[in-house]
This record gives C-alpha cells, structure tokens and sequence, in this order.
C-alpha cells in the first residue's frame, strides 16, 4: 500500500535561486512519515512515554529535478523490506505524474539508552 501525503510548497522552503533548498525534502519526506504512522494508529507520543522512539538510521536521496515555489507535489511512501527491528521505506516526491525526488530510508525504534527496539506491532503487521 502506497501512502500520499500533499505538499504545496512555499517562499520558506526556496533558496536564493528560487528552487526548494536541498535539506528541505528531508522535511517533506518527514512530514509525510509521520502521517503514515499516525494513520497506522501508532501514537509516538505514548511510544516515547513507554520508552521508545523512532530513529532515522541512513537515507539514501536523489534529486531528479527542481521543485519551485508554490508548486504542489505529493510524497509517495511504500515500504520496501521489514524485519522486526528495522523498516525500509521508499519515498518518491511528484509534481503531477514527475519524480523529482527520490529516497530509501531505513528506520529503527530505540529505547532510552540507545539500544535497538523492536518495531510497533502495527507496524510489523501492516508490513506484510
């Protein structure tokens, strides 16, 4: 199942130049994450009351093509692999039907002293 999450993108996000500034896809790719998480049901607010929370643990980006401003895109994300202690996602960011943006990231949970964790359950099983 391939979550969308809509972005529009505005003069904060752009450079000098115009175009969104680099670092800032990493927030759009974030963002949307987030909401596919909330709509699994998982509450990361609760996670970190039990002691645990998500960690980005390496991203893989390939910029294809500029996004401007004021343009609407979409970030795609579709899980590649799962085990019960790491989640790879892929995330495409379009504007209409272009990739312009593409990302693996691989994403641990972690307890209060750093060591890996298991994954949410609802994470494991809508993985499948």
């Amino acid at each position: 199942m391939t979550h969308q999450f809509p972005v529009r993108v505005y003069y904060e996000d752009t450079d000098l130049a115009g175009i969104v500034y680099y670092a800032n896809y990493l927030k759009f790719i974030e963002r949307a994450r987030s909401e596919w998480v909330r709509e699994l049901g998982i509450d990361q607010v609760a996670m970190k009351a039990a002691g645990v929370v998500f960690a980005v643990r390496r991203v893989e980006a390939d910029y294809l093509s500029p996004a401007r401003f004021d343009d609407n895109l979409i970030v795609e994300t579709s899980v590649s692999k799962s085990t019960g202690v790491r989640l790879t996602v892929s995330q495409d960011i379009k504007r209409g039907e272009t990739l312009i943006f593409r990302a693996i990231v691989t994403i641990i949970c972690m307890d209060e002293t750093g060591a890996v964790a298991r994954l949410p359950a609802q994470i494991r099983q809508s993985t499948r």
